[in-house]
This record gives C-alpha cells, sequence and structure tokens, in this order.
C-alpha cells in the first residue's frame, strides 16, 4: 500500500531548548526515515476546525498568550510561533485523514502532541487536539471514525471530547496510575457514547506482550466490530524501554508489530499523527513503523505476559457497545 510522511519545518519552531517538548526531539523521529517515504507539506486548520473541537474563548486565548514564551499550564509552553505550529499540527492530522480515505497510510510528524489537550485548556505538553480535530473534521462527512492511542500516557483530552459520542471508538493503552492519572477501565463513555470508550491501563515493566494481547483480545475486536470509516493512530513512542519519561519496555521493532497487527486485521489504512516519545530509539521505533506502512512484517519476541494485563483484558471483554 501507498503511504507519506507529512512533515514541514514549522514543527521545529515551536522550541524551548531545555524543555523535553522540544524541535530536538522531532529531529530525532525524522533519523530513520525510509528513503522511499512520499513528502506532502503540512497544512494549517483553520478556525472552524479547531472550534469543533475546542471553546473558541480558549483558541483566543492561546492566540494571545503565544506573542512571546510563556507557560499556559505548569509544563505546556508557548513561544511567538506555538499558535501557528499548532494549527499546523492540528491541520496537517485532517490531511493525513484524508490521505487513508484514498487508500494511502498517512504518517503526520507534528508537534505540539495533542491528546493531553482538553475543549478549554492546554495540558501536557498539547495545545490543540490533533487526533480530536481531525476526528471531527472526518464526521462531517463519514459515519464513525476510530482512535487508538498508544502513548505511554492516557489521551484523557481525546476521551473528554467524545466520551458522550457513539460515533467515536477511542481506545487507549498507556501506563497505569500516570500522568495525568485518568484512564482506568471503568471509564467506559457516558450516555450514547458508553461502551464507545476503552481504556488498558498497563503496570509499569510491561512489554509488547502485554500490548499485543491487548490490541488482539480487546481492541482490534472491537474497531472490526464497531466499522470505523477512519482509523488514527495517537502515536506516541514513549513507552520504549530507553525513554526515561515512563516505565514501559518496548523495543523499537515493537511498533512495527502493533502498526503491522493495525493494518492486517482492521483492513484500514492508518493515519498516525505524532504524540510523544523522548528516548534515543524514538527514531528508530518510527523507522519501523514506516517499514510496517510499507509492508514490513516484524516477529514479536516471545515475553510472558503480566497477570494484570490478564486481568484488564478479561474487564474490557465484558464492556459491550449499547
Amino acid at each position: 500500500m501507498r503511504y507519506s510522511i507529512i512533515y514541514g519545518d514549522i514543527f521545529t519552531r515551536h522550541d524551548m531548548e531545555a524543555h523535553p517538548e522540544s524541535a530536538a526531539r522531532l529531529r530525532t523521529a525524522l533519523e530513520c526515515i525510509p528513503p522511499s517515504a512520499r513528502w506532502r507539506p503540512p497544512i494549517p486548520a483553520c478556525e472552524a476546525d479547531l472550534e469543533r473541537v475546542h471553546d473558541p474563548h480558549y483558541i483566543r486565548w492561546v492566540r494571545e498568550m503565544a506573542t512571546g514564551a510563556c507557560f499556559l499550564d505548569a509544563n505546556t509552553y508557548v513561544t511567538c510561533h506555538s499558535f501557528e505550529a499548532a494549527a499546523h499540527a492540528a491541520g496537517s492530522t485532517i490531511a493525513a485523514a484524508e490521505r487513508t480515505l484514498d487508500g494511502e497510510h498517512c504518517f503526520a510528524l507534528v508537534r505540539p502532541p495533542g491528546h493531553h489537550a482538553e475543549p478549554d485548556r492546554a495540558m501536557g505538553f498539547c495545545i490543540f487536539n490533533n487526533a480530536a480535530v481531525a476526528a471531527a473534521k472526518a464526521l462531517l462527512s463519514l459515519d464513525r471514525v476510530a482512535i487508538l492511542d498508544w502513548d505511554l500516557h492516557h489521551g484523557n483530552g481525546t476521551q473528554t471530547i467524545f466520551y458522550g459520542s457513539d460515533r467515536v471508538l477511542f481506545c487507549s493503552v498507556h501506563q497505569e496510575n500516570s500522568f495525568p492519572w485518568t484512564g482506568w477501565v471503568d471509564e467506559i463513555g457516558t450516555g450514547a457514547g458508553r461502551g464507545y470508550n476503552l481504556n488498558a491501563p498497563l503496570a509499569a515493566g510491561s512489554t509488547l506482550a502485554d500490548y499485543a494481547l491487548v490490541f488482539e483480545e480487546v481492541f482490534i475486536p472491537a474497531i472490526v466490530r464497531f466499522r470505523p470509516d477512519l482509523l488514527i493512530v495517537s502515536a506516541g513512542q514513549d513507552a520504549l524501554a530507553d525513554d526515561g519519561r515512563g516505565g514501559m519496555k518496548l523495543e523499537p521493532d515493537d511498533y512495527g508489530v502493533l502498526a503491522g497487527m493495525l493494518i492486517d486485521w482492521t483492513d484500514l489504512p492508518l493515519a498516525l499523527t505524532l504524540e510523544g516519545g523522548y528516548g534515543p530509539s524514538a527514531g528508530k521505533a518510527v523507522g519501523t513503523i514506516f517499514q510496517a506502512l510499507a509492508g514490513r512484517r516484524f516477529e514479536p519476541a516471545e515475553k510472558p505476559v503480566h497477570r494484570s494485563t490478564e486481568r484488564v483484558v478479561r474487564i474490557l471483554k465484558r464492556v459491550r457497545f449499547c
């Protein structure tokens, strides 16, 4: 299948050198891009795109704050280039989703990341919720969208935005009891959205065996049953063993395994958007994802599954769409 990458220098201009979410980590993510990858330019989201997800007052506040270097909360900064970069991150994720509707895998290598951003607040390095903005735009013409978040941290913002919707299936696998301290198995949606929100909080030290079990037994069957028109992946590579900000034990090739599972078992092109990933092997992980998009399949190493993961899977298999 065809695959492409969306990238532009605009994403390096949102930068605070000493901050962990800096332009340097994007340069790391670019280290192992295959020479055959097709590059596409970034595209900004318009105000209407952002307002489908975010409060207009919040959007104006961000624009006003982003006239110099300051913090929107304890750990989310802006500079004079941040509003433009964040708008392009959301718009490029929309563009990645649109490419998949033409049968092409597309990875938007963007920053700032988005999955912690809520309708009216920045959080966890995130300003606008890129995956949610893309999903909301897609729902103008599609019936159903699935979002799978494999970042180390729970995608609380994405969950909040679609918690009451039966048109978006949100699946998040993440390290339990870590920032932002949400994403427990009993958070399954509300109202019409009850059963359309699936969280798999895994114990620190979890490996590919745990992730693969969640994918095989819970997430992929749920996605297949949901029959989405579009599959968006919030692709954070901070569950790598060498990422000092987390406690998971994934290896770079493991992300190729997970991407391959989604492609083969859902039969859907992937629209990926970059979330976290701060370790030295993050670029290798991104490279294996691109190899999976190009058709290569990785053999997972045999590792034991945590007993706590088996319990999470048993609970989630009882959740049913209403």
